[in-house]
């Protein structure tokens, strides 16, 4: 296989000119981001992009004071895009023997009713609903699932449907294949583990669990009021080296399984875990940096967050939220830092990660979310401490989209008491 130029940039910045680079179409998107222990990755690039690369341009108009430069892979990995479609291949060949074997005909109707995207938990393969509807695939019972287990390279196969309207967002997932429905995943070098059937597991917040990775929280008392089975709260203890976590969370299959991940990563130690509704807990006053990772939104427990704070010193929250864009306001930019007694107060700020060629309705959405939030959040600081707090807007993370205009989005703000 032959070498691939790449952009070698900080980890942190990553993102940032992936997205830049994806809409230039320069982007290579058959190859893997190859990573390297100093902390900077490589985004592979297109060949005949390479004449018209003006790296000092580039630097200044997506990342100021980043640091970057070409280098070549030299034995490339495909993407997981590429994998997933050698897998469909695989899978598809499967079906058409099954077929073949029940004197059944192949069709693209057929095709068309075939999985094309699957999560993968060790040798469990997760599927999503809206799949395997037509007639032909019922009269097959146990011997369709073996074949669609055959295709894909795993023992156990399971399918998700819709999050069940209860309060801890539990998944609607049956077992296919096999009875088993413990899973081991691992992301960044940390082990997950969890009930398929029991807990939730977002594939897609790999890049929020690497940011929080890559920060420097030594001697922090950081606080997850959302921990789940441990998503954000094990890499704040595993990497970026928290000196102690107060984990909350009130699902009791998350909470069994986050106690057993702390274990199986071997930082229990530095870990408190609180059961139940976090708006009811008792901690105050000790936390430099409150990680509100919960979506759509993170809102209710903003008082909770702004109570744990540090009082004489303050600290940073890491809110979540699902953003919808909306048409641009017509009056000009506002300061993004705010203070308690005057919500409209104090310098500008930028927009962390904003690439430039995200539309003006985007930027928008994103610029009034953060001020907005900033803003109450200063209230909210003011009213518990009895003096003015100024929140400043340090970074916006894109994590995910969901839809052409909601973007599940993190706000870094950092609140000192005035």
């Amino acid at each position: 296989m032959n070498s691939v130029p790449a952009l070698r940039v900080e980890r942190r910045f990553a993102q940032t000119y992936r997205e830049y680079l994806e809409a230039r179409g320069v982007w290579q998107p058959r190859y893997r981001v190859q990573k390297y222990s100093d902390g900077t990755v490589a985004l592979p690039l297109s060949q005949n992009c390479l004449p018209e690369l003006d790296l000092h341009t580039l630097k200044l108009t997506v990342a100021p004071g980043s640091s970057i430069s070409i280098v070549y892979i030299q034995t490339p990995t495909l993407s997981k895009r590429e994998r997933v479609m050698s897998d469909n291949d695989k899978l598809v060949k499967a079906l058409q023997e099954l077929l073949v074997s029940h004197g059944e005909r192949w069709s693209e109707e057929l095709r068309e009713d075939v999985p094309h995207c699957w999560q993968r938990h060790g040798d469990l393969v997760l599927i999503g609903e809206g799949c395997f509807l037509q007639p032909v695939w019922k009269s097959m019972g146990l011997e369709l699932w073996q074949a669609v287990a055959h295709g894909l390279g795993c023992k156990r196969l399971a399918q998700i449907g819709r999050v069940s309207g209860d309060e801890f967002r539990t998944p609607v997932v049956t077992m296919l294949l096999g009875e088993d429905s413990i899973v081991m995943h691992v992301d960044n070098r940390i082990r997950y583990e969890f009930d398929v059937t029991k807990c939730m597991f977002s594939s897609g917040n790999i890049t929020e669990k690497l940011r929080i990775a890559s920060f420097d929280c030594s001697g922090e008392t950081v606080v997850d009021l959302y921990a789940g089975i441990g998503y954000f709260t094990l890499p704040y203890l595993v990497h970026a080296g928290a000196a102690h976590v107060h984990a909350c969370e009130w699902n009791p299959h998350a909470l069994s399984a986050l106690k057993r991940n702390l274990e199986l990563n071997g930082v229990s130690e530095r870990c408190t875990v609180h059961e139940g509704d976090n708006r009811q807990l008792r901690l105050c006053d000790l936390a430099d940096r409150v990680n509100l990772g919960l979506i759509p939104s993170s809102r209710e427990g903003w008082p909770t967050a702004c109570r744990l704070l540090k009082r004489d010193a303050g600290g940073i929250l890491h809110v979540h939220q699902n953003v919808t864009s909306s048409p641009p306001r017509p009056t000009g930019p506002a300061p993004l830092t705010h203070d308690a007694s005057s919500p409209g107060g104090g310098q500008g700020a930028g927009v962390g990660s904003e690439p430039s060629q995200k539309s003006d309705a985007q930027r928008e959405a994103r610029r009034r979310w953060a001020e907005d939030t900033a803003a109450i959040i200063a209230s909210l600081l003011c009213d518990i401490s009895g003096k003015p707090w100024r929140t400043s807007i340090r970074h916006i993370e894109h994590v995910k989209s969901y839809a052409p205009h909601i973007h599940h989005l993190v706000l870094d703000l950092e609140c000192r008491p005035r």
